[in-house]
């Protein structure tokens, strides 16, 4: 038999190399080549014989509706969409410890009203699944638990017991008995990845992946595994934390950028129904730097408070710096402040933070960014019951951002009395108790509180 040759694979970007090298060709990185050995090529077979058309028409595929597998928890329902689609794969990524591993165990508990759920470890033994059951109050429940690594087993056991929900935890142990490389490796996961999504969309099963990720945050092996599952979701935490964010970056079946909240506590993770109340502080009197905006998340609404604080600079380069916001844009809105609205920041360190620990990408928050720049500056409180939206432009002109009505109704829902907003988005009806100022420059909402 002839002997099998190795090539190299980056397990980074998965790129192929007849020999090894120190860094990666595709993506730069060093050391992440391993010698792997391919996969024999099937031999070339008889033609197959020509069969009845097997197509359909998406009016006769659309008549059914499949109803979704809730999950027991509404954020992760809401993540996903409405709940788990029989034939899908989702893909959960996120630190280690951060919950992946609690939350799938937590949906297996749940979901035992959608028929039997299979639970699949390769990283823990059967005991040490079921201490961690017990730690959450979950040992009443019946889900069926298999310690396997071989993808094969794994899928043969999900056939033979017809589970509806097959969790796979994790998809860096698993192996496949047709590749010879070591599990984890690029080749590896690819193979098992494809089984299981072959897999899921012949019998109609849930499956759930979960994913190790790398230091730089993303799925650990090649950016392929995530277009082929259907659904990928990450786990976010700031350090030192109890809050947990589960946002989609990728949905089939629902909207992507939505989120979770959920509290990490002894008994696992319990959802947060209300996540605005988390990243709001609510002084008790108000106090210069601090404004409140209101960011969209998927198709949620949520109130974050913005602070900046503006101090001398004791260096000869006044320091910008920035938590929560793109640093770029904090100083280009610090610069469209100084041209349109005469703020002198020329000589000041200017430190901008999102309290609460979210990332706020979109633009909506431009205004409140500068109006808190502005409160610093001439240490001037603004109102406790004031929010304020809105993209900044260059020429000082305060454009409109989508959704707008749906922002002031969760700003109102949270008993705030005034908002400052662009001229397009103040609506016909304001809500209830609420006055509404819409502006289209930058001097003329600086001026409105």
């Amino acid at each position: 038999m002839a002997k099998s040759k190795e090539v190299f694979i980056c397990q980074n970007c998965g790129v192929s190399s007849p020999k090894w090298q120190g860094q990666c060709a595709g993506c730069g990185e060093w050391n992440t080549l391993l010698a792997e050995v391919p996969a024999h090529p099937r031999k070339a077979g008889p033609a197959r014989a020509s069969r009845p058309d097997a197509s359909s028409t998406l009016a006769a595929e659309a008549v059914v509706e499949q109803p979704r597998l809730t999950t027991g928890s509404t954020e992760l329902d809401r993540v996903l969409g409405g709940g788990l689609v029989p034939g899908s794969v989702t893909l959960i990524g996120g630190d280690p410890g951060i919950g992946k591993s609690t939350l799938m165990l937590q949906a297996a508990a749940a979901l035992h009203g959608a028929g039997l759920v299979l639970y699949a470890t390769g990283e823990e033994s059967l005991k040490q699944v079921a201490l961690r059951a017990r730690r959450l109050g979950l040992e009443a429940a019946t889900a069926r638990l298999i310690a396997e690594t071989c993808v094969e087993d794994i899928v043969a056991s999900a056939a033979g017991l017809g589970a509806k929900v097959l969790i796979v935890d994790s998809i860096q142990t698993m192996h496949s008995e047709r590749i010879e490389s070591a599990p984890g490796a690029v080749s590896q996961l690819r193979e098992c990845t494809a089984e299981l999504v072959r897999f899921a969309k012949a019998s109609g099963t849930a499956v759930l992946l979960v994913g190790h990720v790398t230091k730089e945050g993303q799925i650990a092996g090649p950016r392929v595994l995530e277009h082929m599952v259907d659904t990928v979701l990450y786990f976010e935490s700031d350090t030192g934390s109890r809050f947990r964010v589960l946002r989609s970056v990728k949905n089939r079946f629902g909207a992507a950028n939505e989120i979770g909240v959920f509290a990490m506590v002894e008994q696992g993770l319990r959802e947060v129904t209300n996540p605005s109340a988390i990243f709001l502080s609510r002084h008790a009197e108000p106090v210069p730097g601090s404004v409140i905006t209101v960011m969209r998340e998927g198709t949620r609404s949520l109130l974050i408070e913005v602070q900046v604080l503006a101090d001398a600079s004791l260096g000869v380069n006044p320091r910008r710096v920035a938590v929560g916001i793109d640093g770029n844009r904090l100083t280009m809105l610090l610069a469209v402040a100084h041209r349109h609205a005469g703020l002198q920041l020329q000589g000041q360190d200017v430190f901008a933070n999102v309290v609460g620990g979210v990332r706020l990408a979109e633009t909506a928050g431009d205004l409140a960014i500068v109006m808190a720049a502005r409160s610093s500056l001439r240490d001037t409180p603004v109102a406790n019951s004031l929010i304020a939206f809105g993209e900044l432009g260059l020429a000082g002109e305060i454009r409109p951002v989508p959704f707008g009505e749906e922002r002031l109704r969760e700003a109102a829902k949270h008993g705030f009395k005034s908002a400052v907003v662009p001229e397009a988005n103040v609506p016909k009806r304001p809500p209830d108790g609420m006055i509404v100022r819409g502006v289209t420059r930058l001097n003329q909402a600086l001026d409105a509180f």
